[in-house]
């Protein structure tokens, strides 16, 4: 699913919002969780899963093509744990 399929798919089911309204709100919502994350802060959505960020360090990699070293710079990277009701659900257990 899209960021445009899940905005239509609240529309629908709420059919008194405006969709414009419904697309402020789900923006708002990634926004909230992308500056959190950019912070160095966790979002828990409950059930569903967290996200928080994990450093990688620098390391000494290869280049595929050449087979040549190269020196890879540290860099922070966004995780994502899954709930138990959302590994429950995938593993039909719910």
């Amino acid at each position: 699913m899209i960021r445009s399929e899940l905005i239509q798919k609240i529309a629908d089911e709420n059919p008194h919002l405006y969709q414009r309204d419904v697309e402020k709100i789900v923006n708002t919502i990634f926004e909230e969780i992308i500056d959190a994350l950019a912070d160095g802060d966790r979002v828990e959505l409950r059930g569903f899963g967290a996200f928080s960020v994990k450093q990688r360090d620098a390391r000494v990699g290869r280049n595929p093509r050449t087979g040549e070293a190269v020196q890879v710079d540290e860099k922070h990277v966004p995780f994502f744990k899954a709930g138990k009701l959302l590994r429950d659900r995938l593993n039909d257990r719910a």
